[in-house]
């Protein structure tokens, strides 16, 4: 038999209940197996190991030196083994690293928020939360979790929806004091407006015509990575912003921004999703554990 073919775990289970149980009958039964059988497999043992590990007699086992070494080591390997399986198993209580990839605009106004509730319900999980708008690879990135938007492209990921926000355009008081509030297309694009500096599925600003969805392009002068470095230069007055309205309602409520246009926007939606990599099985505790509190609790 080769290495590779011994199973050492199932060994040291049977050998640690034949000296907890005091015997090999006791054993045999407690592990389904013949007495004959357990004979055979510590005799085994003890051939591999080049030890003896077990004095028998009629009435009792005695441990050798050797066999009591062997004895406490199982034990603390077996212990381990199952601590192990404890943390891996879906059905365990969730505990261990989570690390979670989200948009500023997100992480900020929607799941920071969030956070002292997730840590209060969960104090084993430890969390880890990267900001950045880019699609990055879960795998590469080692992400257990990633907030987007839009449809899946990979195959290999599993989505759960959070909500649908709108978007909206936005602008300072300050802004609107040195330019005026546009109130058609037209002038509109005679504004400023920030753009997205990486490809989005709608490369434009979606707005309503005469009953129809036209597309104003966004002017290349202010271009930025993020929702939330867009959201700081509509606050700074530098140009008209489109933004999900969780990212700028508070600076409404608090007058820092204002709407604009909004009678010829669309009301176009924008769906979050929590994505995770894998199809189906079970998910270690700590990943669903997070997937069913965004579910359940966040609200755009």
């Amino acid at each position: 038999m080769s290495r590779q073919d011994i199973n050492r775990s199932g060994e040291m289970e049977v050998f640690v209940r034949a000296i907890e149980l005091g015997g090999f009958t006791a054993a045999a039964a407690a592990c389904r197996m013949t007495p004959s059988a357990v004979s055979k497999l510590v005799a085994r043992l003890e051939a591999r190991l080049g030890a003896r590990l077990i004095n028998r007699s009629t009435r009792k086992l005695q441990l050798t030196p050797e066999g009591c070494a062997f004895y406490e080591r199982s034990i603390a390997i077996l212990a381990d083994i199952a601590e192990a399986e404890r943390y891996a198993s879906a059905g365990e209580q969730a505990a261990g690293p989570i690390h979670i990839n989200t948009s500023g605009s997100f992480g900020n106004h929607v799941l920071a928020p969030l956070i002292p509730s997730f840590m209060a319900l969960y104090p084993a999980v430890s969390l880890e939360i990267v900001h950045t708008d880019r699609v990055v690879d879960l795998m590469e990135e080692r992400a257990d979790v990633a907030i987007r938007t839009g449809p899946l492209k990979n195959s290999s990921l599993t989505a759960r929806k959070l909500g649908t926000t709108r978007k909206i355009i936005v602008a300072s008081s300050d802004y609107l004091r040195r330019h005026g509030t546009p109130k058609s297309i037209d002038e509109l694009q005679k504004h400023c407006r920030i753009g997205f500096a990486y490809a989005r599925a709608m490369e434009g600003w979606p707005m309503q015509n005469a009953g129809k969805t036209i597309t104003v392009p966004v002017t290349p002068g202010l271009q930025v990575g993020d929702g939330e470095a867009m959201r700081h230069l509509a606050l700074a007055g530098a140009c008209l912003a489109r933004l999900p309205v969780f990212t700028v309602k508070a600076d409404i409520e608090a007058g820092r921004l204002a709407p604009v246009l909004e009678n010829i926007n669309p009301g176009d939606g924008e769906e979050f999703y929590a994505v995770h990599i894998g199809q189906g099985g079970p998910l270690p505790a700590r990943v669903r554990a997070v997937l069913d509190f965004l579910h359940d609790n966040v609200r755009l």
